[in-house]
């Protein structure tokens, strides 16, 4: 993973990792809900801990909300020994969710990133970032109704890249 053109984004992604319904209406339940969906810890209540300790630590930091209706919530730094491999959650707020964007806009796209290297994390956050730059990528991701359609849009739209 030297550039993040090495970055297959829908491969760190599965059906699992997907939820176009998140319930919560504020940003640590949203935390929580992604978190939940990352397979490889969900029944292990201190990693589990440990990723949404790190995200919290992250957004009192700097709030990961990049305005259009999209954050990124993702640990300051990389989680070492937390997953075998990096992964990326996809959560979707109907509603959106006050997440402290810049632009003020509630959230209602979030791509929870989950990396074992900095290396590794620079490179999933530069790669999804550029893709989240196209308002109809992001038009889409708000209609779609399935996770397959959610994951072949990403997919299309990262080949484009």
């Amino acid at each position: 993973m030297k550039n993040s053109g090495s970055v297959v984004l829908n491969q760190l992604m599965s059906p699992s990792s997907v939820n176009l319904k998140l319930k919560s209406t504020e940003r640590d339940g949203v935390l929580e809900e992604l978190v939940n969906q990352v397979g490889e810890i969900a029944k292990q209540p201190e990693a589990r801990q440990t990723l949404l300790r790190a995200l919290h630590e992250r957004e009192q930091l700097h709030s990961t909300g990049i305005g259009d209706g999209v954050a990124l919530p993702h640990a300051r730094n990389a989680l070492v020994g937390l997953v075998d491999k990096p992964v990326i959650v996809f959560g979707r707020s109907a509603q959106g969710v006050a997440f402290g964007a810049i632009d003020g806009a509630p959230s209602k796209l979030f791509f929870l990133l989950v990396a074992r290297t900095v290396t590794e994390h620079l490179a999933m956050l530069a790669r999804l970032s550029r893709l989240l730059r196209d308002p109809r990528l992001r038009q889409e991701l708000l209609a779609v109704d399935s996770v397959s359609q959610a994951l072949a849009l990403i997919r299309d739209a990262e080949e484009k890249l």
